[in-house]
């Protein structure tokens, strides 16, 4: 099977982008971003770990999920989840991030690189409460760069569509958990309904 092992080659299939695409790139949020920041909801948050290895995270809260501090610092409060702070370990050992912000029914996207640290300053946590909770911690980044991606993927994908919409899907965490020898069988049912009432009570 043929691969692909150079710049050179990958160019020659896929081609250049056009001179003006170069000039979308900016090292700060501009107006239009912060914009969007502030009516998204959704991020995925992708870090890696001192060898590289990927990890994306969907990040969920209201709109304004991350608040701009100013024009180059964006600040993400940490909500409470399921403990696994794959992405925070990976901030301690790889402080470079990059976001995808989502705004629904929009098919462009932002994305945004930069440096993240974690902060866990008291007064910093409380004002960036949600539902009355204060931020078990929250990630600065420091901007590098930032630029907004076309929508040709979402639209591809129906993804705002919904005549385009299959059926939901039903995820058991019970059962995926009893496949690794967690839970007993007999324990599946039950494990699903404690996650369902948690869905319930304490998004």
């Amino acid at each position: 099977m043929p691969v692909i092992d150079s710049v050179a080659r990958l160019r020659e299939l896929i081609g250049d982008p056009s001179p003006v695409v170069a000039h979308k790139f900016h090292e700060k949020l501009n107006a239009r971003a912060r914009d969007f920041i502030a009516r998204s909801p959704l991020l995925f948050l992708a870090t890696a770990d001192a060898d590289g290895r990927p990890c994306v995270s969907p990040k969920g809260d209201g709109p304004g999920i991350a608040i701009v501090e100013d024009d180059g610092t964006l600040l993400l409060p940490e909500r409470k989840g399921n403990r696994l702070v794959y992405s925070l370990q990976n901030v301690l050992a790889n402080p470079a991030v990059e976001l995808i912000f989502v705004v629904p029914r929009t098919s462009e996207t932002l994305r945004v690189q930069g440096r993240a640290t974690l902060v866990d300053d008291p007064d910093l946590c409380a004002r960036h409460d949600s539902r009355g909770r204060p931020a078990l911690l929250v990630m600065r980044v420091a901007v590098t760069k930032c630029y907004f991606h076309c929508g040709k993927s979402l639209l591809r994908a129906g993804v705002w569509d919904p005549a385009t919409w299959p059926d939901p899907v039903t995820v058991s965490f019970g059962c995926e958990i009893a496949e690794e020898g967690g839970l007993d069988s007999t324990e599946v049912e039950t494990f699903d309904a404690a996650v369902r009432e948690r869905y319930r009570q304490d998004v």
